[in-house]
């Protein structure tokens, strides 16, 4: 469950009291949000380094329309950035997509349209990009840009070969093969059909594991590793997926907590000898394949396989050749292991991976059978992501939040460590915002996107000593900046921290423009609030939402509790076997301090959430020690046995093996204690918090005789899309709050 706080696309929208503003400020306004040009100003998305470090690529919004992207080159040296592939020219009409890619997008998360993603050769001398379900090959020697696909089918998950001989991608559930001297497609399975696909992530995998490919080309073009997916298994859920148009059900294959998942088969393909040799992943098939890699070489394969239960990863160690596999890591927990992205081999066959064998996660160097050599990093502080290696010198580049060897949840920055031995970490960014960063595969430069309440999203090219070599987007909030015109009534956000049963919590408040401290205000506490989720709290540019929140007179506050964020292993196993819980005690406790302070008024608070914090927000509402005025709770899970099992096992084992913590977690028996007004807002196709977690609560609090409000979206799964659909739900918040905690309701006492 990777779904943000609020189910809004546009996220980057707010402005800096440092800028200059006009002389008649303008007041923020739902219907500026939701239009183009974006508030957020020209922000570069997607930015990537050509390998050979000469050329930035990235992804810029249309002035005429945000939503639709077009990607963007800039040369590392001199010169202006131009258009590579422009959408509108190479495809004028947005065709229908497939079922798969729309599913595949929606577990990306992606809601742009036009070129939503690229890929480099490994030599840079192409770019690889699908647009409105075919591929287009841009070659950039002579900036020629040249249409591969043209079929009624989606062609999905494309990529060049790291030769750059071949294009590849999935067509109709096999794997297709292009030749780019000659053209010729070759299909490498052709059995793909009902409920086989081949070298496709399943749905677990994209929307929990994070991993959205099912295959991997060997370095030296020989071998392809694909997975082999059958879904016969998986329970099917009736899904009615009602638009505006009719009501189309679905037989949708969705695996429930304690119910069979996909069986997920790895093979290995030989281009050359045409053999196809499976690989062995033990007797047990009911386990997860998180990850696959190859060795520099390409005569190793690795794999790592979690367990069910989620208590055990192992690292597999694979000849290609003859599929045999032996075990050379395990990890192991009490509670379940995470899974990362921070595997690297190295030349020489050592390896870097990450653990929490100390409590934070940290990096570790192995040799090549697997023992530790040593600590990379260590300290009361966990890594956030290993971002690159230069080989050459044994750096190791990685981001983390922390400041002086202490833990800082609210910033990020990217770090350099040492391969050959334990040491302080050296950081390469500046502390006081939030960083992340992509580094090139030799380690020798990155792309550096940063942010802070004062400054919006910003991109550039950086040696690895942090100087800047040139800006990809500056997004200088200057007077022709879009958001300048509202820059003066923007608050800049204040930090601080609670305590809870020994942890440490931070918050973020951001007051009204003209704020008096004198006077009483309403509350509007946002909420997620769900595990294997980064910090919500963070020092970095604020959404433009919040400041709709702002302009209309309250408080915006939001607390990231505990099993929230990227902390201690301690803090995120705290809600293990009883989701929602502790997390409800945390938000609780924040709305009875909010009470304490002078400038709330405690009986106007309410709370609001998306995923996860619709979860939260019907539990916090329906807890009468918070006393909550209203809630706005969408797309929330209700009943974690509805829920996914990769996501919920993890945390609340099955609903066979914890009956108790799952019973303890259902909202139906709790909805009489509601304090305050609710609204529900639902997405009435969502595939992934399906609809019956929303009905089931409709249908109980009719039978309770309680009134609520609700607010269904035709045609819109998790989030809702496109600026009209989102003008209308923000719409619908304010609308809401103002008769609950705002003007309307205060009027309305008196």
């Amino acid at each position: 469950m990777r779904t943000l706080l609020l189910a809004s696309s546009i996220l980057l929208s707010a402005g800096s009291a440092l800028a200059q503003a006009p002389a008649d400020p303008a007041v923020l306004t739902p219907e500026r949000v939701f239009a183009s040009p974006s508030l957020a100003g020209p922000v570069a998305r997607g930015v990537s380094l050509s390998p050979d470090g000469q050329l930035v690529a990235f992804l810029r919004g249309r002035e005429d329309d945000s939503n639709v992207q077009d990607l963007w080159a800039a040369p590392t040296g001199e010169g202006e950035p131009y258009k590579l592939i422009d959408a509108r020219a190479l495809a004028p009409e947005a065709g229908e997509l497939s079922e798969a890619e729309k599913a595949r997008r929606e577990r990306l998360r992606i809601s742009a349209r036009g070129v939503v993603d690229y890929a480099w050769d490994q030599q840079g001398r192409y770019i690889l990009a699908p647009l409105e379900g075919d591929l287009f090959l841009a070659t950039r020697a002579d900036g020629s840009v040249r249409r591969l696909t043209e079929t009624e089918a989606d062609e999905i998950d494309a990529k060049v070969s790291p030769k750059g001989s071949y294009v590849s991608f999935v067509r109709d559930q096999n794997l297709y093969v292009q030749d780019l001297a000659t053209g010729r497609e070759t299909p490498i399975t052709d059995d793909g059909r009902d409920l086989i696909t081949w070298a496709t992530a399943e749905f677990i995998a994209q929307e929990e594991m994070k991993r959205f490919t099912g295959y991997w080309w060997s370095p030296d073009e020989r071998y392809i590793a694909l997975t082999r997916v059958d879904e016969s298994p998986v329970d099917i859920v009736p899904r009615f997926e009602i638009t505006g148009a009719g009501t189309t059900v679905v037989e949708q294959r969705y695996p429930k907590a304690g119910r069979p998942n996909a069986v997920v088969e790895l093979y290995v393909r030989d281009l050359i000898s045409g053999d196809r040799i499976k690989v062995d992943l033990g007797d047990n098939t009911d386990i997860y394949l998180a990850r696959v890699d190859w060795s520099n070489d390409g005569r190793t394969l690795y794999v790592q396989r979690q367990s069910r239960d989620q208590k055990r990863l192992d690292l597999l160690s694979v000849d290609p050749a003859t599929g045999r596999s032996r075990v050379i890591v395990s990890q192991r927990a009490d509670a379940w292991v995470d899974l990362n992205d921070d595997f690297h081999v190295l030349p020489d066959g050592r390896f870097i991976w990450s653990n929490e064998d100390s409590g934070w996660r940290h990096l570790y160097l192995y040799d090549r059978n697997g023992r530790v050599v040593r600590p990379i990093t260590r300290g009361d502080w966990p890594v956030k992501g290993l971002n690159g290696v230069n080989e050459q010198t044994g750096e190791v580049f990685f981001t983390a939040s922390m400041r002086d060897g202490k833990e800082l949840p609210i910033e990020q920055q990217l770090f350099r460590a040492s391969l050959n031995r334990t040491e302080t970490p050296v950081a390469i960014t500046p502390a006081g915002g939030w960083w992340n960063a992509s580094v090139n595969a030799p380690g020798t430069a990155y792309v550096g996107n940063y942010s802070d309440p004062k400054t919006p999203p910003q991109s550039a090219l950086y040696r690895m000593d942090g100087t800047r070599v040139r800006w990809i987007e500056e997004n200088r909030l200057d007077a022709d900046h879009p958001f300048a015109s509202y820059v003066s009534r923007l608050r800049e956000p204040e930090f601080g921290t609670l305590q809870s049963h020994g942890q440490t919590l931070v918050w973020r408040m951001q007051t009204p423009p003209n704020f008096d401290p004198s006077k009483k205000y309403p509350v509007v506490m946002q909420v997620y609030g769900g595990p294997g989720t980064g910090a919500g709290v963070q020092k970095s540019w604020q959404p433009a939402t919040s400041q709709l929140l702002t302009e209309a007179g309250y408080i915006v506050f939001r607390l990231d509790n505990r099993g929230e964020g990227d902390r201690s292993q301690a803090f995120e196993t705290s809600n293990y076997r009883q989701l929602g819980v502790v997390e409800t005690e945390d938000q609780t406790m924040a709305a009875q301090w909010l009470k304490r302070q002078p400038f709330v008024d405690g009986d106007r608070i309410a709370i609001m959430g998306w995923s996860y914090g619709g979860f939260m927000s019907l539990m916090t509402l329906t807890e009468p020690e918070a006393g909550l005025a209203g809630a706005m709770a969408g797309a929330a899970p209700t009943d974690w046995a509805l829920y996914d099992t990769h996501y919920t096992e993890r945390y609340m084992s099955t609903p066979q093996a914890n009956p108790e913590g799952y019973a303890r977690t259902d909202v139906l028996p709790r909805l009489g204690d509601m304090t305050g007004r609710l609204l529900i807002l639902h997405g009435m196709a969502d595939d992934n918090v399906i609809l019956p977690n929303a009905t089931r609560v409709i249908d109980k609090l009719q039978e309770q005789s309680l009134p609520f409000e609700m607010m269904l979206y035709p045609g819109q799964r998790h989030g809702v899309r496109g600026d009209p659909r989102q003008l209308q739900q923000w719409r619908t918040y304010l609308d809401f709050l103002d008769r609950t905690i705002g003007t309307r309701s205060h009027e309305a006492e008196d």
